[in-house]
């Protein structure tokens, strides 16, 4: 098998992707064969690639691309989480198909529809520019039909009060591209953006004990990488700052399925994103997110249905993605063709 290597911006780490079709489909084996992958990853000088995605053509007439996500976790060469998805290795999936052929190669306006088998998410690559290694693109999630916005609420209110040792604190829990706990500047122990992006080992620590709350509420893993967990802030008119915790410390920026849950959020009456977008004014789906790294703007569509809001899609765009090569997963003694193995066996 060959893995490729691609990098979307704003992730924390690059993403190796390989052909789903080389790999046991159930748990047990899949995984096993995966921590041999990793091992040779490490040796290989990648132990900082976290992020593993399995992809092949799509199963089903409407998608281009199945899809999977693992995360690798930093722990040891055997620990994974399969249970959420990642935006940024989707754009490095749809870069990979095509150096590989598994796709088309896309171009200015080519749009590859992708299905995640992780949690059954339906999204749209729109390619907006290329060159040879490099492409921008505008990720489209996509509900169809739409979904109300208060069924993604993980605990079906838009604030809940978690025990994080002997203290109370509030939170939003909301899924869309992953499960999320927000928090607001308060809970968090900061007063603004300066003061969020300044915060260092005691913060986190604070995040990672709240996320590891939220994570026994639904009987998940602690040590897992689910739920994802972000501070979100009003910044002034029309900005939402946010710092969100990734495996294994501060996410350079946001996740790309961070943005769109912000931005989902942000639609749904009462929850923390949405009083920081409504303190910021920037209520009506369009947010503007500032991060450590950089900004990022999201758009939600909604619309209303049966008397309630339904949100159709979310869209996040200026992404940038980067080919970085091929890797060899297993010794190159296993690379025989058929053929070839077939011309040895003649008789002289």
């Amino acid at each position: 098998m060959i893995g490729h290597i691609a990098y979307a911006s704003g992730a924390p780490c690059p993403t190796l992707v390989l052909d789903a079709q080389q790999f046991p489909r159930d748990s047990g084996p899949l995984l096993k064969t995966l921590t041999e992958v990793r091992r040779r990853l490490v040796l290989a000088g990648g132990a900082h690639i976290l992020k593993i995605a399995l992809i092949e053509p799509s199963s089903h007439p409407l998608f281009d691309l199945d899809y999977r996500f693992i995360q690798a976790l930093p722990d040891g060469v055997g620990r994974f989480d399969l249970r959420g998805s990642c935006g940024h290795s989707v754009l490095c999936s749809v870069m990979a198909a095509g150096r590989s052929g598994m796709l088309p190669r896309q171009g200015p306006g080519d749009r590859a529809r992708v299905r995640v088998l992780n949690n059954g998410d339906h999204l749209v690559c729109e390619t907006e520019e290329t060159d040879r290694d490099t492409a921008r693109c505008t990720m489209y999630f996509l509900h169809t039909p739409p979904v109300p916005v208060s069924g993604l609420l993980l605990r079906g209110e838009p604030q809940t009060i978690l025990d994080v040792e002997d203290e109370k604190v509030t939170v939003s829990l909301v899924s869309s591209g992953n499960p999320y706990v927000f928090v607001g500047a308060r809970d968090a122990g900061v007063s603004d953006s300066a003061e969020l992006f300044a915060g260092g080992p005691g913060l986190f620590d604070r995040l990672q004990r709240i996320r590891e709350a939220a994570a026994r509420l639904f009987d998940w893993p602690a040590d897992g990488a689910f739920p994802k967990i972000a501070v979100v802030v009003p910044d002034g008119p029309g900005r939402i700052a946010a710092r969100a915790v990734t495996v294994p410390g501060w996410h350079p920026t946001l996740a790309l399925t961070g943005a769109v849950c912000l931005g989902a959020a942000s639609c749904i009456p009462e929850t923390i994103p949405w009083l920081a977008a409504r303190d910021a004014g920037s209520l009506g789906g369009q947010v503007n997110i500032l991060t450590t790294g950089g900004s990022t703007a999201v758009t939600a569509t909604t619309r209303i249905g049966d008397g309630r809001t339904e949100l159709a899609w979310v869209a996040v765009g200026n992404k940038t993605v980067r080919f970085h090569g091929s890797f060899f997963p297993e010794s190159l003694t296993y690379f025989q063709p058929r053929e070839f193995g077939e011309c040895l066996s003649l008789p002289a």
